[in-house]
């Protein structure tokens, strides 16, 4: 397998979710699950920030003239559609789905089309910098490129941040030197449902479970998510030793 990760920094009043985040430094979004065949696209959006940054972006991605994440610039005739799953003062859980018109193009159609069946799509979009992590079985690298440049030349520039082989990961177990009462917080999240889609139990219904306060849990979650984002980013550095931003 094979790993792609770039970014794509839109200019200004080229997307209406990338003006959000440029008003709110403080927010982010990234992808839960994110799905493409030729005629669709459907995708589950995790965003964090600020009550009114989570506003905010619920209402670009409600009102927006075309669907966030095609690269036209102009309403290109696609049908869409935007459910909020989930929407408090400390997050908003977006679903999304996208039928294409012949006008559309989207990163994840672009590499259907030269990258082949069997892509993973990993994003998150923080200001005006969208970064795409594509873990596929190979293809038409250059090709790829070739025709994202050519669908973003009016509204973004592209960076290529790595191009590498995917490595097995550790066989330590990645939890092992957490702090007890993160690990716990943790174990119950998972078991409970907490990162499910929708989400099988809110924040409020977790601590509750376990007995502690609600800030107290979601410190906990944060510190035990950090832990496992710097786990992974350290071993899966690329052989010029710059770490993974996804």
């Amino acid at each position: 397998m094979r790993e792609l990760v770039f970014t794509l920094t839109y200019e200004p009043d080229r997307n209406a979710v990338a003006e959000v985040l440029a008003e709110h430094p403080d927010a982010g979004i990234r992808s839960l699950s994110l799905h493409a065949t030729p005629e669709n696209l459907w995708r589950v959006d995790h965003a964090t920030g600020s009550p009114a940054a989570l506003d905010a972006i619920e209402t670009a991605f409600l009102t927006a003239d075309y669907y966030a994440d095609c690269l036209a610039t102009d309403h290109c005739g696609a049908t869409q559609q935007t459910q909020v799953l989930e929407h408090d003062d400390e997050t908003l859980v977006l679903y999304s789905y996208w039928e294409r018109t012949p006008a559309c193009a989207s990163v994840p159609h672009i590499a259907l089309d030269h990258l082949g069946n069997g892509a993973l799509f990993e994003t998150r979009h923080e200001r005006r910098e969208y970064t795409w992590r594509i873990i596929h079985p190979g293809g038409d690298v250059r090709g790829f490129f070739d025709a994202l440049e050519s669908a973003v030349e009016n509204c973004a520039s592209l960076d290529i941040d790595r191009l590498t082989e995917v490595t097995s990961p550790a066989t330590d177990h990645p939890t092992g030197d957490l702090p007890p009462e993160q690990e716990a917080a943790l174990r119950a999240a998972v078991e409970q449902g907490y990162y499910e889609t929708p989400r099988a139990v809110d924040l409020a219904g977790l601590a509750d479970s376990l007995e502690i306060p609600r800030s107290t849990l979601a410190y906990r979650l944060r510190r035990a998510e950090a832990h496992l984002a710097e786990q992974y980013t350290g071993r899966t550095r690329s052989a010029e030793g710059a770490p993974t931003p996804l």
